[in-house]
């Protein structure tokens, strides 16, 4: 049966499908000996898939990976950039970033800090990142001033940027400071920036914004000792369970 490339790809783990994408429009890909255009269709049992001049197939698919990463201030959530920054993947060992086809999944930006998923499932990514799905994230973030609950309230409620509304979230005041407040903020939706480009609006710009949560995948739990910056832990099986059945869901 006819798959488009970009899904198989990412089902054989070699590549997200927005990274299988990016391979195929520079002319990495071939079928049959033939470039590779985007929306082409494939049958794995029949067609020759090469990527960079090597065969590629379902049998050297590499062994799933999903690990939860503490990424650091100044580190870029992709795999590859061009103005050589350090990336989330320099931070794994070589094993588990070459050959792998581990990538971020979704991005955090690279003055933030926090929880970030990291994964070779394509499919998993491609779920995950869908606009229509709804897994919260959980961000505590210091703020210049201090809102009043009347501000507050209205970041709860929905705030227009570029000509559409949030999404309602969770925003409470955790500490108040000489001149600053920590917020806890719950978002199910991770628009460009989101965080920063309200608090700007609303007046009370972003001093340090940290994802502490993923859904109920955390960087500390009680019975989790915390993870420091630049580390990571494999997820555990019921975390790794929680996202496959959040991609299951009927109105994805």
């Amino acid at each position: 049966m006819e798959v488009r490339l970009q899904k198989i790809l990412a089902q054989w783990g070699i590549a997200s499908r927005r990274e299988a994408e990016k391979m195929i429009r520079q002319s990495r890909v071939r079928i049959n000996g033939v470039l590779a255009h985007l929306g082409q269709k494939v049958d794995p049992e029949t067609d020759a898939i090469a990527i960079d001049g090597k065969a590629v197939s379902e049998k050297q698919r590499p062994a799933l990976i999903y690990l939860l990463l503490h990424k650091p201030a100044g580190v870029v959530s992709t795999c590859y950039d061009p103005h050589r920054r350090t990336t989330v993947l320099d931070l794994l060992p070589k094993e588990l970033r070459e050959g792998s086809g581990i990538h971020p999944v979704g991005r955090l930006d690279a003055d933030s800090t926090g929880a970030l998923i990291l994964t070779n499932d394509g499919e998993l990514t491609f779920g995950l990142t869908h606009p229509r799905h709804s897994i919260s994230k959980t961000y505590h973030v210091l703020v210049k001033g201090h809102p009043p609950e009347t501000v507050l309230q209205t970041w709860r409620q929905g705030v227009m940027l570029e000509g559409r509304k949030t999404r309602a979230a969770k925003v409470r005041l955790i500490e108040r400071r000489t001149e600053e407040s920590v917020l806890e903020i719950v978002l199910q939706e991770g628009r460009n920036r989101q965080i920063r480009r309200i608090a700007q609006q609303l007046g009370y710009p972003v001093i340090k914004l940290h994802r502490t949560a993923i859904g109920p995948i955390q960087l500390q739990t009680p019975k989790q000792p915390f993870l420091s910056e630049g580390k990571y832990r494999s997820l555990k099986d019921r975390e790794i369970h929680f996202l496959q059945d959040q991609i299951a869901q009927p109105n994805y």
